[in-house]
């Protein structure tokens, strides 16, 4: 079709383009300025026209050649894509019919499986009923031949488990707690070592009583004065008792409350240099005393809030604080002591990524109450967190107030901090005195909490209340239970006694056998 179009358009265009340039050519022939005749003109137009037809022919046969060539090559085009097609289409068709082969083989392989798991099956079964029938009989035989019911058997195999599981369990247990206690202490005596060793203050040294050097003798009689009224305006002016003996050159000022021997001791002093003493001058010095030791409380405080690094302590506090100089818990200095727990906290915060800013702040405040405990009623712990409140203190430090005996159960870090600390400035060797009664009714106390656990023979408590030895009747504990037995005295120590340090609760258990030759 497309080769039909070319010839008929190169045959028009022959046609056409002789017509075309007959025409112009006559038109340029008559518009000549030559002066031939028009015979000539027809003569010279006839032989271009036919010229032309001449050209008109040889440019059809050309396109109609060329249209025939253009004509063969796209047959040949077409016909070689569909033979490529055909090819292809061959190829897929294989393909799909060996992969129909595949899915009838494997399908008749499965129906093969199918039918093999049926048969595995039913074998199971026949085989799983023999089973039961040879377990049952087996288990008469048992019975039969050890004259046990089932249900007995159960009873001696689960008791011989339970045993075992208490020795695994001791076991374990051991294994588990040395290797704890190996990589905890280590630790935890790493991190205490490093924040004692920053702060190390003086053993105990305060006193119930203060003595003040005399020049002579004689101002014994004068402070006694005219029928003792001197003595007895000193001591309703300070609340202080007077103790005038024989010791040469020096009295004794004896009382409970340290601000007001201090008072004593430096208006006793003010007198002795000044030598006018009657009860009018005692008065004056008194309050003269009273306002020095007022000033030395401020310096105190300020210098306590400056060596703990610790700031914007409202300025009551801090008077409070300095007035802890002058107060004593079990023989120690409670002023030391708080210093002591602030370095001691905040070396333990920095060393474990805790607040050290707070714990060094708690551990200055915590036991702010016992400054004016005298005064005020309640527990110097509510007494401190009450104190914190007034002066705008932030809940944090007021936390670690309430909680650092145990009271409040500690809730930060920090508050625990402030406890462990508390406790390593009171439990070191020599900061505390403890009075003879509350230290024998602590060591009745470890005894008797030893003594009521099932089959302990009997209890010591030695080294001080630092340890408790247990003695164990052989044939009511076992070596296993051993282990679980002081862990369980232990937890009820820490949960009844209150006592400084730790104790070790050491468990014994022996076997003897006595016999005598006669």
């Amino acid at each position: 079709m497309d080769g039909t179009i070319w010839i008929v358009l190169s045959l028009c265009g022959g046609v056409v383009l002789g017509v075309a340039c007959g025409v112009i050519i006559g038109y340029l022939v008559k518009q000549s300025k030559d002066k031939k005749t028009v015979g000539d003109a027809k003569i010279v137009a006839q032989k271009i026209v036919e010229d032309g037809e001449k050209l008109a022919d040889a440019l059809k046969k050309e396109k109609l050649l060329e249209a025939k060539e253009e004509n063969h090559k796209q047959r040949t085009e077409l016909e070689k894509e569909t033979r490529e097609r055909r090819t292809e289409l061959n190829k897929w068709e294989q393909r799909l019919q060996s992969k129909d082969e595949n899915l009838d083989r494997k399908q008749q392989s499965l129906e093969a499986k199918e039918e093999n798991l049926k048969r595995d099956k039913a074998n199971l079964e026949a085989k799983e009923k023999q089973v039961s029938q040879l377990v049952e009989e087996q288990k008469q035989e048992l019975e039969r031949i050890s004259g046990l019911t089932q249900e007995e058997a159960k009873e001696i195999i689960l008791e011989t488990l339970q045993k075992d599981l208490v020795h695994e369990s001791a076991a374990k247990i051991r294994e588990f707690e040395a290797t704890f206690k190996e990589e905890s202490e280590k630790k935890a005596r790493n991190i205490l070592a490093l924040s004692i060793q920053k702060s190390a203050s003086d053993f105990v040294a305060e006193t119930t009583v203060s003595v003040v050097e005399l020049p002579n003798d004689e101002m014994k009689g004068r402070l006694i004065g005219r029928e003792g009224r001197n003595i007895r305006a000193l001591e309703a002016a300070t609340g202080i008792d007077l103790i005038i003996d024989d010791t040469p050159e020096a009295i004794i000022l004896s009382g409970f409350d340290p601000y007001r021997r201090e008072i004593a001791r430096i208006a006793i002093e003010k007198l002795v240099v000044d030598g006018r003493i009657h009860p009018a001058r005692i008065e004056e010095m008194v309050e003269k005393a009273t306002k020095e030791v007022e000033n030395k409380i401020k310096e105190l405080g300020e210098q306590a809030v400056f060596e703990a690094g610790v700031h914007g302590i409202n300025p009551e506090l801090v008077k409070l604080i300095g007035r802890l100089n002058y107060r004593t818990s079990y023989g120690q200095n409670i002023y030391k002591h708080s210093l002591e727990v602030s370095f001691i906290a905040g070396a333990l915060a920095a060393e474990i990524g805790a607040d050290v800013r707070v714990a060094k702040r708690a551990g200055l405040l915590h036991d702010i109450g016992k400054a004016i405990d005298h005064e005020v009623e309640g527990p110097h712990i509510q007494i401190g967190a009450d104190l914190a409140k007034k002066y705008k203190e932030n809940n944090a430090i007021i936390h670690a107030i309430l909680a650092h005996h145990g009271d409040v159960e500690a809730k930060t870090i920090e508050a625990v901090l402030v406890q462990a600390a508390d406790a390593i400035s009171a439990a070191r060797p020599g900061a505390r005195r403890e009075s003879i009664d509350a230290y024998i009714k602590r060591l009745q106390q470890l005894e008797e909490i030893a003594d009521s656990f099932p089959g302990v023979e009997k209890s010591f408590a030695i080294q001080a209340g630092r340890e408790v030895r247990i003695i164990v009747k052989p044939d009511k504990v076992s070596d296993d239970e051993m282990l679980i037995l002081a862990r369980n005295v232990a937890n009820k120590i820490e949960s009844d006694l209150d006592y400084p340090g730790q104790i070790k609760v050491n468990v014994i258990r022996e076997n003897r056998a006595v016999e005598f030759a006669k």
